[in-house]
């Protein structure tokens, strides 16, 4: 009949395959979907292989330029840490992609029951298991090298934190006739004229912080940690510069009304400067001394 085979036409180009109309086009999202997740896991891998292969803010992930070895250390460990996060990320989200596309409900017939699955309860229990640890392992082996005090330090540094500055002391750089028997650096809050922290590159320095009041804290930023300067316990750790520059360190324990004005002044230098500034100290101060 001219009418049947008019319809049947419709009904063939309606669908491909000779369904309803409509029908040939519902599975093409998850087509697409199928496409585009290789290619996005694949992508997400690229960016993380070449997240390392320069220095920027990106691959610093928010931190800002080290300029000692022991904040290189921390920078390494916080990649690391995010690294591994969004590894984990790609699993799960993978994972989740997987049952939504692939095991949707297509029917109102209940999935088949499984009250017990022992190798993915094991899985379960093992791999976060071996990621604690392995984060563990990392995180105690950098917190000890940032720890080590060795001997013997090149420069040593007495940090005295008060409320609202600070005072640096050079102890082995001595001063005769001086109060404090070697090199001195004072100042006063700001805006006033802010107290000198000069350290060198590529040297030791040790610092031995200590409060004469309540409880500061010693940061400069570009170090990427810092330590409570606490009454009666004198916190130590020790740095090697790597880089010059000039920073500002400042004071982040809430330790009074002028507890934001706690600001110091930071110069890494070269070695050589940095001895010429220990002698003009010295010569200015014992001046300075042998005059009172």
């Amino acid at each position: 009949m001219p009418d049947g085979s008019v319809a049947a036409g419709a009904l063939a180009a309606g669908s491909p395959d000779g369904g309803p109309p409509g029908a040939g086009g519902a599975g093409q999202p998850a087509r697409r979907l199928r496409r585009w997740i290789p290619r996005s896991v694949l992508l997400a891998a690229v960016l993380m292989a070449t997240a390392g292969c320069q220095s920027t803010t990106f691959t610093r992930l928010g931190l800002p330029v080290p300029v000692t070895r022991q904040g290189e250390v921390v920078v390494t460990l916080w990649q690391g840490s995010w690294i591994a996060a969004l590894a984990v990320g790609v699993v799960v989200w993978g994972a989740i992609l997987w049952a939504v596309i692939f095991h949707r409900k297509r029917t109102d017939t209940p999935p088949r029951q499984v009250r017990y699955n022992l190798p993915i309860e094991i899985m379960y229990t093992v791999i976060p298991f071996i990621m604690v640890g392995v984060f563990f392992f990392f995180t105690a082996r950098d917190e000890n090298y940032i720890d080590k005090l060795p001997p013997k330090p090149d420069v040593t540094v007495t940090v005295y934190g008060y409320q609202w500055s600070w005072q640096f002391q050079y102890p082995q750089y001595k001063v005769p006739g001086s109060v404090s028997g070697g090199v001195s650096e004072t100042g006063a809050p700001w805006p006033g004229r802010l107290p000198v922290l000069e350290i060198p590159t590529n040297r030791t320095v040790r610092f031995n912080l200590v409060s004469l009041d309540v409880v500061h804290a010693f940061w400069i930023v570009p170090f990427e940690f810092k330590r409570d300067v606490i009454p009666g316990h004198p916190n130590h750790f020790e740095v090697t510069p790597i880089k010059t520059g000039t920073f500002i360190g400042r004071c982040t324990e809430l330790c009074g009304v002028y507890h934001s004005r706690m600001l110091f002044k930071v110069k890494i230098v070269t070695p050589a400067q940095f001895q010429s500034w220990i002698s003009a100290q010295q010569h200015s101060q014992q001046k300075s001394a042998g005059g009172a």
